[in-house]
Order: structure tokens, then sequence, then C-alpha cells
């Protein structure tokens, strides 16, 4: 009778390497299984970006054939319309920048009433508006700076600008300002309208309230009998109590579209973009584009750079 030969030390350790060398294959498996799943997810996330990017200059296109086809004097100030494009519902609306202040060209009493429309009080409200102008103020030539002193003091590592507003998140940089006070105030600003009025049949409550000698009596009156005045520009002045400084009904040749895109994939996104109608050679300039915007106010986190 055979018995059978015990297993050696020597095949012990062949099975023990064998059973490694297959968790680790198994191990390395997992790893590439992941790696692949993770690759597939940051292209998919990529051709999102991508198809967002050419829906956007779709809207910009027919944004700025609809306000480029009339002339100048006829142009719309506002607008909105639908489409659906590969797949994927986008709503746009577009209107000129000139329903924002201008923090380069407004009047100081309109960037004060402003502040003080969204809260702040009457003497708190002239001296941030103080700072505002003072940012964007060029230093006198051969005389005390006294606005980069007031930085200088406050232990700031940099000074006021001294030259217009690059964009409108630099309020967040304005000695004084208090934040929760900039954060209101970025849906109403602007920097590329280039007007000191306002268009006051397209600008919201806020804004129309900054305007000097305002009250809150006059601004509910108008409100209540504007969209009628927009068939009738003609008698604005009268509906505003009088020559009203600071209003108009003009329009801006900067507009901001914003457009809504719902992907076929059920990824939703709000973009931002200004753009300069007129161009030499286009039809439209672009001057800034932000993603992923607060769909209820349009107000930036960060600064943001012609694309």
């Amino acid at each position: 009778m055979r018995h059978p030969r015990p297993v050696s030390a020597r095949n012990g350790f062949i099975i023990i390497a064998a059973l490694w060398i297959i968790a680790a294959l198994a191990t390395l498996a997992s790893i590439y299984s992941v790696y692949v799943a993770r690759s597939a997810m940051a292209l998919g996330v990529n051709d999102e970006r991508v198809e967002t990017d050419q829906l956007v200059t779709a809207a910009l296109e027919l944004a700025a054939y609809q306000m480029s086809s009339a002339a100048p004097a006829a142009r719309p100030t506002k607008g909105a319309f639908r489409f659906r494009l590969a797949g994927a519902e986008v709503a746009v609306e577009f209107m000129s920048e000139a329903a924002r202040i201008d923090l380069n060209a407004a009047r100081k009493t309109m960037i004060a009433g402003l502040f003080a429309a969204l809260g702040a009080k009457p003497d708190a409200a002239a001296a941030y508006a103080e700072r505002v102008v003072g940012w964007r103020t060029p230093p006198k030539p051969d005389a005390p700076d006294s606005e980069a002193s007031l930085y200088r003091a406050a232990g700031l590592p940099y000074g006021p600008r001294g030259a217009p507003f690059d964009h409108v998140a630099e309020l967040w940089l304005v000695h004084g300002l208090p934040p929760a006070l900039v954060e209101r105030a970025l849906p109403f600003v602007t920097v590329h309208s280039g007007q000191s009025d306002v268009n006051v049949l397209d600008a919201p409550p806020e804004v129309i309230a900054a305007l000097p000698g305002m009250t809150p009596a006059r601004l509910d009156a108008f409100l209540r009998q504007r969209d009628r005045l927009a068939s009738a520009p003609q008698f604005v002045a009268g509906a505003l109590g009088g020559n009203q400084i600071g209003a108009t009904t003009r329009g801006s040749s900067a507009v901001r579209v914003r457009t809504g895109i719902t992907l076929a994939s059920g990824r939703r996104t709000v973009s931002d973009v200004v753009i300069q109608l007129g161009g030499a050679t286009n039809p439209y300039e672009i001057l800034s584009w932000q993603d992923d915007v607060d769909p209820m106010t349009g107000a930036p986190p960060s600064p943001v750079e012609a694309r």
C-alpha cells in the first residue's frame, strides 16, 4: 500500500507565492478598472464642457443677431428666447449693461444711493462711495496720495488702483467696504456700460432707488407704471417726477447675455457673458465670460477675464 507523500515546505512556499501573485493581479485589475472608470468620467465632463461652450457661443450669435438686425436707435435693450440643439435645452436672456451702475462712470451720489438702497446708513453709504471713487481716481502729480495712505495705515499689502475698475470683483479690494455689502452690490454694478446714467426701463428697483433724490414713494409710483412706459419712453421723465438726474432710456452697446443650459445628461449650468456690439471685423466682442453663476443673481464669485 502506497502512502501519500507529504507536501514539502518548498511546495507550500510555491503555493503561497502563487496566491500572493493572484491577489496582486486582482488588486491591479481593481485599480485599473477604477482608473478606467475615472478617466471615462473625466472625458465625459470635458465633453460636456466643450458642448456647453459651443451652446453658449450659439446663444451669443443669436442674441447678437437679434440686437444688430435693427438700427442702433431702434435696437432692443433686452429680450429672451429659447432653442433646442444637440439634445440640450437652452434659455437665453439678454439685457443692456445700461441697466446696471457703472463703477467707472457713475456719479458718487449714485454709488452712495446704491449702498443706501442695499441697507447702509446714509453717512456710511457716502463714505463707502468716497472709497470707490478714490479707488478709480488717478493720484494728482506732485501731491500727497491721501487715498493710498489709507491703505497703508490699514496694513493692506496693496493700494488703490488709481485707474478705472477692471472688473466689478475689485470691489472686494476697496478699503472699508463691508463684505456683506459688496456681495449684495455685485449684481447691480458693471464696468462695461461706459454711461453715467442708467436705463430706468430695464434697471432693477435697487438701481432706480439709487438715483439722486429718489424717494420710496416716487420709486413705487414709477414701478407701477413702468411696463406701460416701455412703448412711450417720452413720458418717463414725467413718471419720475421731473428731470431726474442719472436716468435715461438709452441702452448700451455692451450687453449681458445669460444662458441657462440643460444638457441631455440632465446637468444644468448658467453662464453670464458680456459682449460689445459693433466690432470692426466681428459683429461682437467678448468682454467677460463667467460660467456656473448663481442663477438668481448672476454675481460672479471671482474675477473673470475675457475669453
